[in-house]
C-alpha cells in the first residue's frame, strides 16, 4: 500500500502529494510531519532509537515518534495512528506545543524537509513496540534528557536537538498552542 506525504509550498500550503518511499533523497522537497514527546505519569519522557533499516536517519536516538498525516487526515489523528502503529499505545492529553516547528537536515545524502509541528503526551498504557519503526526505547526524565541534549553530552536526530532547545524545562506543564498556528495544510489536513 503506497503511503503518500502532502508537499508543501514556503508558506505551509499543501501543492501536492508524493509517494513516502520516494519523497526522501538527495533533494526532498519540503513536507507536512509531525513529532510528539511522550510522557509517563512521573514526568519522564520516551525516548526512542530509530530501527537501523530505515531510510532515513537509521539507529538514531531521537523524540518518542514521528511521522507525517495522510492526505485528509487531522493532524492529531495522524499522531494518534502512528503512536499505535510504532509504540502500541494511545496517547492521552495530546497537546500541540510547536505549531510552526520547520526543520532540514541530512545523513549520508538523505534529506529531511519537514514543517513538522510538535505534541506532548502522556502514555496511555504499556508500550508495545514495533520492531521494524524502533530499534530500542527509554524512559529518561525530561529535565535531564533535555539538559544532556543542550549541552552536547546526549546525541540526538537534528530535529530533536532543535525541538528540545525550544521546549520548557518542565515539559508537563506546557500550555496548548493555538490551532491557527500551524502550517496551513496542517489545519485543513491538506488535499484530501
Amino acid at each position: 500500500m503506497t503511503e503518500l506525504v502532502i508537499l508543501l509550498d514556503e508558506d505551509g500550503r499543501a501543492v501536492g502529494t508524493e509517494d513516502k518511499a520516494l519523497v526522501h533523497h538527495a533533494d526532498t522537497p519540503l513536507h507536512l510531519a509531525f513529532s510528539c514527546y511522550l510522557l509517563d505519569a512521573d514526568g519522564r519522557v520516551l525516548v526512542t532509537q530509530r530501527a537501523t533499516h530505515k531510510r532515513t536517519f537509521p539507529g538514531i536516538w531521537t523524540n518518542s515518534c514521528c511521522g507525517h498525516p495522510a492526505p485528509g487526515e487531522a493532524l492529531e489523528d495522524a499522531v494518534r495512528r502512528r503512536m499505535q502503529q510504532e509504540l502500541g499505545t494511545t496517547p492521552r492529553d495530546l497537546r500541540l506545543v510547536l505549531p510552526r516547528f520547520r526543520y532540514r537536515a541530512e545523513q549520508d545524502g538523505v534529506v529531511e524537509n519537514e514543517m513538522c509541528p510538535v505534541f506532548v503526551a502522556v502514555a496511555g498504557g504499556p508500550l508495545t513496540v514495533d520492531p521494524d519503526e524502533v530499534g530500542a526505547v527509554s524512559w529518561e526524565p525530561w529535565p535531564d534528557f533535555r539538559e544532556a541534549v543542550l549541552s552536547g553530552a546526549r546525541q540526538v536526530s537534528p530535529w530533536c536537538r532543535e525541538q528540545v532547545a525550544q521546549l520548557p524545562t518542565d515539559l508537563r506543564a506546557v500550555g496548548p498552542a493555538r490551532d491557527e498556528d500551524l502550517p496551513p495544510a496542517a489545519v485543513h489536513g491538506g488535499p484530501a
